[in-house]
């Protein structure tokens, strides 16, 4: 009996442990590519084996692959969407639509096998449907055998060849990919716009391209004693062969794989102390020299500040890459524009090498949480670029982006998935600005101290795991010991917006009875700033009961009372100072502007000017 006891407690726990595992289990995917690519047909011909690792506790009958260059094809999802949005992205417009035959993309499969024997596939718009051979058991692998073709099309979102510049080619999205799975099940989006989610695993890939060619991209190069072109040690004489050349690149525990190729790249390098080698890739012309050797003195500060401030990168290598139609991130590296102004291309240097923290180290399915990927990167690039500038409110642009869209109407919750906004300015601001504005006004409501403690722990938790909105919010949560699941409900699940106001002052007894207002839906905590008549400041911190807590004392050159919590059912509050009126100048809510007020204009109380319009008002 006490053995069958003993018994039954294992398969308890073992059960119990298997589950606790299967919660946040990911799939892994390990690729070997051999690529040829003919400039003169812009075809690329290539093999790929995928072993296929199935970590799930599912049991998987069918696969997705993506196949993102069908989308640059007339009549596409993309083409269709673009024409039919009231505000498209400019860079597409319609142009997908006037492709001729040599300009589209696509992408043949030309075989496809599971362990050695033929399956069964079709293709909708830029997803490739699998019925597999025999079913992928849990914690089992299975190994993919594909030949395809593809034809890069004319550049014009991201992907594609000769684009403005003048980048011969930007290969990105440009191989049928794996999609991700999950807790959530498959993620075969069709590529209509934006954005990607992806699977972690091992690339090795083999390039095969005419020899006047450079090639710059994901991962290490493996051969470049044969490769040159920037690649061979200072004095040392490279031969080129007179045939194509093959270029062999690793890149491990990554989300994607893309390259550039371009006959013009020069290849500069720079060290980050105590972190990676930089490398840079550019056409170097009188429009692109002098601003390129400035930013690569940025991006060393840029992984400075961000290994300090945020985490350490996770690779020893990163390349810099003219290319492509404006910035992109891809593992390792990032494609930008050249030709713009040294703040322009700074700016977007910072912004992309961000994302190797929000999106190539911590990849969260962007697709789904896209201000958990552009707002974080935004938010961490433009206190980067503040700290080199001395800038006084990095973050003003991202709460003027957010008010102006309030203002017009066409604010959408930011929780909506990336391609489904109804505007892309509804989505951008979404993505960008109120990701931002998200992680300031967390500041406002935790400290700064024990935000920047929070986000290096989110860092260090969740890199390589695929966070989601709750991960992060709860590491927030025991960092600060505050209650917040009700901020990220607020402001990534509804359109509620913020607008605090004072509403009367009354004197009596020697005190001053002030009344605040909730005049929007949305619920917070309020700093409220009194200047006393001699000069002197007081804070007036007043929770809010679901944060369950009070924040730390952030400027201890002024003193803070705590007052009583105020209920968020509650539209007003009144707070008793222990001074009567004649001893106040001025009153103000939220002095630190980083509560998203919608309406500042009845945040502030100037005595002075109050009773001018009460005497007006009189007469």
């Amino acid at each position: 009996m006490k053995n069958s006891k003993l018994l039954f407690l294992f398969f308890l726990l073992t059960n119990y442990f298997c589950h606790a595992q299967d919660f946040r289990w990911q799939q892994r995917v390990e690729y070997t590519m051999n690529i040829n690519l003919d400039v003169n047909s812009h075809r690329v011909a290539g093999t790929q084996r995928l072993v296929y690792y199935n970590n799930s506790p599912d049991t998987l009958s069918k696969v997705y692959y993506h196949v993102y260059f069908n989308a640059f094809q007339p009549g596409s999802m993309m083409d269709v969407r673009s024409r039919s949005l009231s505000d498209p992205d400019r860079r597409v417009l319609d142009r997908i639509s006037k492709l001729n035959d040599q300009e589209i993309g696509f992408q043949h499969i030309q075989s496809l096998q599971q362990d050695g024997k033929d399956v069964k596939y079709g293709i909708n718009g830029t997803i490739l449907e699998v019925a597999l051979v025999k079913p992928i058991l849990p914690r089992t692998k299975s190994v993919f055998e594909m030949k395809f073709e593809s034809q890069v099309p004319l550049q014009i979102r991201r992907s594609g060849r000769d684009n403005k510049e003048g980048i011969a080619y930007s290969m990105t999205q440009w191989y049928p990919k794996m999609a991700e799975y999950d807790f959530q099940g498959w993620h075969a989006y069709q590529y209509v716009a934006r954005e990607f989610h992806g699977v972690w695993g091992d690339f090795d890939v083999k390039i095969v391209i005419d020899p006047t060619f450079v090639i710059a991209g994901t991962g290490k190069l493996q051969n470049p004693e044969k490769i040159g072109f920037g690649y061979e040690k200072p004095g040392e004489q490279v031969v080129r062969p007179s045939g194509n050349l093959t270029w062999h690149f690793v890149a491990k525990e990554v989300i994607d794989f893309a390259w550039t190729a371009d006959p013009d790249y020069t290849h500069d390098r720079a060290r980050v102390p105590n972190g990676p080698e930089l490398h840079f890739f550019y056409q170097k012309n009188e429009k692109t020299v002098e601003n390129w050797k400035k930013m690569e003195d940025y991006a060393v500060k840029t992984f400075d500040y961000l290994n300090t401030h945020f985490g350490k990168y996770p690779f020893d290598t990163y390349s810099i890459i003219q290319g492509g139609d404006g910035g992109m991130e891809y593992p390792m590296c990032t494609l930008i524009l050249g030709e713009g102004s040294l703040g322009g291309v700074t700016g977007t240097m910072a912004h992309e090498v961000a994302h190797s923290w929000y999106q190539m180290a911590l990849a969260s399915n962007e697709s789904l949480y896209p201000w958990m990927d552009e707002g974080f990167a935004d938010f961490a690039s433009s206190e980067t670029m503040s700290s080199n500038t001395n800038q006084e409110n990095p973050h003003a642009g991202s709460y003027t982006s957010y008010f102006s869209l309030v203002a017009s109407g066409l604010q959408e919750p930011a929780s909506q998935a990336a391609d489904h906004f109804n505007t892309n300015r509804a989505y951008s601001t979404a993505a960008y600005s109120m990701g931002a504005v998200f992680l300031n006004q967390l500041k406002y409501l935790i400290g700064e101290e024990t935000f920047y403690k929070g986000m290096i722990r989110y860092y260090n938790t969740w890199k390589m795991k695929h966070p989601e909105p709750n991960d992060f919010i709860r590491i927030m949560e025991k960092v600060s010991g505050l209650q917040l699941h009700w901020y990220l409900r607020y402001w990534i699940g509804t359109t509620k917006r913020i607008d605090y106001g004072i509403s009367s002052l009354i004197d009596s007894e020697g005190a001053t009875f002030v009344t605040l207002e909730r005049v929007g839906e949305f619920p917070m905590p309020i700093d409220l700033l009194v200047t006393y008549s001699d000069g002197t400041k007081e804070l007036f911190y007043v929770s809010m009961n679901e944060l369950l807590g009070n924040k730390p004392v952030e400027d201890k050159s002024i003193p803070r009372t705590e007052a009583t919590p105020w209920p968020w059912v509650n539209q007003t509050y009144t707070l008793k100072i222990q001074k009567p009126i004649a001893s106040i100048t001025n009153l103000e809510i939220d002095p630190s502007q980083r509560m998203a007020d919608i309406n500042r204009k009845n945040n502030k109380w100037n005595i002075a000017e109050k009773a001018v319009e009460y005497k007006s008002s009189t007469h």
